[in-house]
């Protein structure tokens, strides 16, 4: 039998197993056994209240989170007394990384490292677009304001640019590369918002344009270029009865351009709608190419060589009155928009000329398929339609409309086509609240959509509030015309409706406190919009948001519970409604 050393600090007695020979006289002691007849050893328990709580999987996940923070300290401090090759090849390996994510962005995925990528289109329809700029027929001062800079003067008009959206087939596939959301080059625009930032200068601008290139300098428009209009012989529930397509002419806001609302207006095109959306040398655009055509090619529709130069941001105080004194800032409000009268009077008198089929000249090298639209726009369905600055501009030209209602047509001093048709209709996005007075005098029907941050922001505007300004102008024109809306879209920045959420939603968000989804939210803004085109100008029924009474007199306060009670759960998420038809019968609506 072994001996047990004594020195052992412990002695055990093992507990007997079932396989243990009793017989042998070196056999363990029998311990205690379980009443299923295995062994086990007396055990004593702590009270439950002595024990400690027992943690969560947060909890266990915040303590090792904690752990991991608190040690970077201490590694960080570790990392700089290292020899100086080993901090070498950390800073190396933060350097790289970024790098190398950049350059699969760019080289392999060919997107920019940083943003989004435009979604395709989803109405029945793919969508065509061409880039048009055309010299008006008579160049013109739409003021004496001259730059200090040069003398040369501000506000003259020799070419208008813009944009085409439109539907086409399907099955069409363009040779041609598609448009860059931000047109080449890159610099200029940098350039003009440097000037926005009021630091341009030669160290700045370069930052701005490598900035510009990597958040969004790969960034294309999902629209085939120069592509025919959707041939008369396609069928679709959607199009109109004679192959005809309304004409909806869009003008931008403030420091923006003619490529910053592509997504919205390209929805509207792929349901039916020819779009064109103006790029204005107002001084609003951070930067503009200038390319007057000099002389017409063999088809009649491009110019091979042009005149360019550059028109970058300015503001009043670039400028100078005719009599030398200083610009102000009213003034040169009333200018710009003057200004934006003339670009859009000639935007529409140059579809004007498309649709009679009439030789247009274009310095930008597109317009092979402008013949498809000859006799396929509906002149007579012209919407007009902007965003903040450009909202304020579409109500200003619709005082042309008031004006000449008495007559059939508005007159066009651009134009050889010395009559315009008068616009039909109007979509005002955020009507703008430093861009100058907003026209009353207007006999056209009206829709006004808010952001939700602009309709939350107290904003006084010529002494009263900005909201009640717009709501009062809406009830004017329900009155007038019977068909005036005005609602506000909730959980949506002033910047929803432009694609820039679209390619930074994290960032937008954030900035901006929009919650709505960014695409859920310009979806919410293309069917209203096309639901008020459809009522307004096919005569329908009023669908979703356009057939409910007022909601809200006031933004954020209920007009009282019944109506509260009676409002669609799915809409009240989405819509406040201030002004609307099936109100009117009400006067306290109207009061």
């Amino acid at each position: 039998m072994p001996v047990p050393d004594p020195s052992s600090p412990t002695f055990e007695l093992d507990s007997i197993s079932d396989q243990s020979d009793l017989s042998d006289p070196d056999a363990p002691l029998l311990g205690a056994t379980s009443p299923d007849h295995g062994p086990s050893a007396p055990q004593k328990r702590l009270p439950r209240w002595l024990l400690p709580p027992p943690q969560s999987r947060l909890q266990n996940v915040l303590l090792a989170v904690w752990a991991v923070v608190r040690a970077v300290p201490s590694r960080l401090v570790a990392l700089l007394r290292r020899p100086l090759l080993w901090r070498r090849r950390y800073i190396i390996l933060l350097v790289a990384l970024p790098t190398l994510y950049i350059l699969i962005c760019v080289f392999l995925v060919k997107t920019p490292p940083f943003a989004s990528p435009l979604p395709a289109y989803s109405g029945p329809h793919a969508v065509g677009t061409m880039d048009l700029e055309v010299a008006v027929p008579d160049p013109r001062l739409v003021s004496d304001s001259i730059f200090k800079k040069d003398g040369s003067p501000a506000f003259e008009l020799q070419t208008v640019l813009f944009t085409l959206y439109y539907p086409t087939e399907r099955d069409y596939q363009s040779p041609h590369r598609r448009h860059y959301w931000i047109p080449k080059p890159i610099s200029l625009k940098a350039r003009g918002y440097a000037k926005f930032a009021h630091i341009d200068n030669a160290l700045v601008r370069p930052i701005f344009t490598f900035f510009l290139w990597a958040i969004a300098g790969g960034i294309t428009i999902p629209a085939e270029v120069d592509a025919p209009l959707l041939s008369a012989r396609s069928p679709s529930p959607s199009d109109t009865h004679n192959r005809q397509f309304p004409l909806l002419v869009f003008t931008h806001g403030m420091a923006s351009s003619r490529t910053d609302y592509t997504h919205y207006l390209g929805e509207l095109a792929s349901r039916g709608i020819i779009v064109a959306t103006i790029e204005h040398r107002d001084g609003s655009c951070p930067g503009s190419l200038i390319m007057k055509p000099v002389s017409p090619s063999s088809s009649g529709t491009t110019s091979p060589s042009a005149t360019t130069h550059q028109r970058l941001h300015f503001q009043e105080s670039d400028l100078l009155l005719a009599n030398k004194s200083a610009m102000t800032t009213p003034q040169l409000k009333i200018e710009q928009l003057a200004f934006r009268d003339a670009e859009i009077a000639a935007t529409i008198s140059t579809m004007q000329a498309i649709h009679a089929n009439e030789s247009v000249i274009s310095s930008r090298g597109e317009g092979q398929h402008l013949y498809t639209f000859a006799q396929r726009i509906d002149m007579t369905k012209l919407i007009v339609a902007g965003h903040s600055y450009g909202a304020t501009g579409a109500l200003q030209f619709l005082k042309q409309s008031y004006a000449s209602s008495s007559s059939s047509s508005i007159s066009s001093p651009t134009s050889s086509l010395t009559r315009l048709p008068p616009p039909s209709a109007a979509i005002i996005l955020d009507p703008g609240k430093e861009s100058g007075p907003l026209n009353t005098k207007i006999t056209t029907p009206l829709l006004i959509i808010h952001s939700n941050s602009w309709s939350r922001t107290h904003s006084l505007f010529f002494v009263r509030p900005h909201f009640d300004t717009v709501r009062d102008l809406a009830r004017q024109v329900l009155r007038a015309t019977g068909a005036a809306w005005f609602v506000t879209s909730l959980g949506t920045s002033h910047p929803s409706v432009t694609d820039a959420p679209l390619l930074e939603p994290l960032l937008l968000s954030w900035t901006t406190g929009a919650n709505l989804d960014t695409k859920a939210a310009l979806r919410e803004y293309v069917c209203v919009s096309h639901d008020f085109i459809e009522l307004v100008l096919q005569h329908g029924e009023p669908r979703g948001v356009l057939g409910q009474e007022v909601t809200h007199a006031e933004y954020g306060k209920w007009v009282d519970e019944e109506r509260k009670k009676s409002y669609p759960e799915d809409l009240a998420k989405l819509w406040e409604v201030h002004v609307s038809p099936a109100s009117l019968d009400k006067s306290s609506d109207l009061d």
